[in-house]
């Protein structure tokens, strides 16, 4: 799959589709994942309610985040790989993870990110070539349906890089 053009996606994620640089997104979508689960792992249950600093997220609540944004972009991914021209309203984060009540296990975390992960790349391998420049508009901006995969593997690298650096 080629990487996205930049009249494929808002410029605002430009920072998580340059995550994924000129790797295969295949791949990429697997390795990210296997990072994350031995990044959870290396972790005590005690850190899951540290934050680095005042008005940051737990890192629960990071964990939790990156579960909610990959069952969004799977959910725009599956609309628009569908030809569906219904406009998808925006999502607040900061909402989500106010009322996510994130406290669950490492466990817990691994299971449910695995579940979503596997799932979306069954959706994605089943996607025909044509169906990756399909397009659809969510919070106001037009994306790919190649874009959003993009988006996909990108997020998580960045958190992954931020939980690596701060927590």
């Amino acid at each position: 799959m080629k990487k996205p053009k930049t009249d494929e996606y808002n410029e605002f994620y430009q920072g998580y589709i340059s995550q994924v640089g000129d790797q295969e997104v295949f791949g990429f979508l697997e390795r990210n994942i296997e990072e994350y689960v031995v990044y959870i792992k290396s972790q005590e249950d005690t850190r899951l309610s540290y934050s680095y600093a005042p008005e940051k997220w737990t890192l629960s609540q990071v964990l939790g985040h990156i579960s909610d944004v990959e069952r969004v972009m799977a959910y725009r991914i599956l609309r628009f790989s569908r030809k569906d021209k219904t406009e998808i309203p925006g999502f607040d984060q900061d909402h989500y993870v106010e009322n996510g009540f994130f406290d669950s296990s490492r466990q817990s975390y691994i299971k449910e990110i695995e579940a979503l992960r596997s799932a979306n790349l069954e959706l994605i391998r089943n996607l025909r070539d044509e169906q990756l420049s399909y397009t659809g508009i969510a919070d106001g901006n037009l994306f790919t349906v190649r874009a959003l995969i993009y988006i996909l593997a990108g997020h998580m690298s960045h958190h992954l890089n931020v939980l690596k650096k701060r927590y």
